[in-house]
């Protein structure tokens, strides 16, 4: 059976714990999308691993994961990371493969990331961890992929100063690849995780363009990035907060105002722990949007929602979300791809009664206070789409199951 596992917002949204949690009963975990610029944060008996290449899967000892085909790798910082890994008592090797079709990012990439970046009109706010860049010379066919190693006159092209990089991991790195496509076709019997990075709403074509990643973050990059055909996915879950946040520029309707609102900002920030995992940045952060969330399960098919954070509100008398936008007088339902009408939209928000205890040790979903259950119920009705996984804190047991995964 083949799950997958996206963001159903602006990225962040806990993807890393709900990967770790489902690849309990998974044998495979592939990530599909992304590079060093995702940063997936896992808590494992107290411990934080941060990721940000290596599927979350690995810290099972008996899991097998892949790099898939439309990641783009960065081979100083996933070596980095596997020694973090080994140094965090992780034994890794023989576990871990790239697609010979994944692209390869330069270090000279990072610096032009920036620099594009800084020369824009507009700019989005890169990582500057040269993730557009390897994407754009994939686009014009002027990229180098593992498969390519091993090209002596693919080779000879590379400028010195590449080729002396490349030199420290080529035979690494030739070492673990695979052709994902059929060792996919190999395991389709068994059961295969699939991991994305960033979330829906930074998805290339259904993104807020031009604010978005440079990669598919949508539930089709799973089948285009892992080497299987579309029919092939069974499950699609959907991961989104029980509010909103957003790393860099672009619009975001429902974003708490910093005059009026910034008390209630900092509060879900800081309980939140709004911060990013490589860059550390202070993630914006608002109101959660539905208009938003039911046009990203509309665009990916997404089975069933996973709810992360929905402790972050345990002290609050009264929760708000977004359930409408109003522009220029207009209230609109559907999710626009107008930048300016975006930027223009004011949030109609509903509000609902906070339930004022703490939901982290509780063990299971029909504990939870009947707030709770009722606002779970209305994003439910509102988006159309079960919400299946509930998350009240960063271990494995704070999250409660409401329906059956593999099936």
């Amino acid at each position: 059976m083949n799950v997958v596992v996206m963001g159903a917002q602006w990225g962040d949204e806990g993807k890393g714990k709900i990967v770790d949690y489902l690849a309990q009963d998974a044998k495979y975990v592939c990530r599909f999308a992304g590079g060093a610029n995702a940063g997936h944060t896992i808590v494992v008996d107290g411990k934080k691993y941060a990721l940000h290449q290596v599927p979350s899967g690995i810290l099972y000892p008996n899991k097998t994961v892949f790099l898939g085909s439309g990641m783009v790798i960065d081979p100083e910082a996933l070596f980095n990371e596997l020694k973090m890994l080994s140094d965090s008592g992780i034994n890794w090797e023989g576990r871990v493969f790239i697609s010979d079709r994944a692209h390869i990012t330069l270090p000279g990439y990072r610096e032009l990331d920036k620099k594009r970046d800084a020369a824009r009109k507009r700019p989005i706010g890169t990582t500057g961890r040269g993730i557009g860049t390897t994407y754009s010379q994939k686009s014009e066919r002027d990229g180098i992929r593992l498969a390519d190693l091993d090209w002596e006159e693919k080779w000879n092209d590379l400028e010195d100063e590449d080729k002396k990089f490349l030199e420290q991991y080529k035979d690494k790195l030739i070492s673990m690849r695979v052709d994902i496509a059929a060792k996919m076709y190999e395991i389709r019997k068994e059961n295969v995780l699939f991991e994305g990075a960033q979330g829906a709403m930074l998805d290339i074509d259904s993104g807020t363009y031009p604010y978005v990643s440079s990669g598919a973050s949508g539930s089709y990059g799973a089948a285009s990035g892992s080497g299987i055909g579309p029919k092939a996915l069974d499950k699609i879950y959907g991961v989104f907060k029980a509010y909103e946040t957003r790393v860099g520029n672009g619009p975001m309707p429902t974003e708490f105002n910093a005059e009026s609102e910034g008390e209630l900002c900092d509060y879900v920030r800081n309980t939140g722990n709004e911060f990013g995992v490589t860059t550390g940045r202070a993630r914006r952060c608002g109101y959660l949007d539905l208009v938003a969330l039911r046009y990203a399960c509309h665009v990916n098919s997404i089975d069933s929602l996973v709810l992360t954070h929905l402790d972050v509100y345990d002290e609050m008398d009264e929760i708000e979300a977004c359930i409408a936008y109003d522009i220029d007088g207009e209230i609109v339902t559907d999710f626009p791809a107008s930048i300016p009408a975006l930027n223009k939209a004011k949030p109609v928000l509903q509000k609902f009664k906070g339930w004022k205890s703490s939901i982290k040790e509780l063990s299971k979903y029909s504990q939870l206070p009947k707030q709770a259950k009722a606002y779970v119920d209305f994003i439910e009705d509102y988006t159309g789409t079960k919400v299946g996984i509930v998350s009240v804190g960063p271990e494995r047991t704070q999250t409660f199951n409401r329906e059956k995964i593999w099936k």
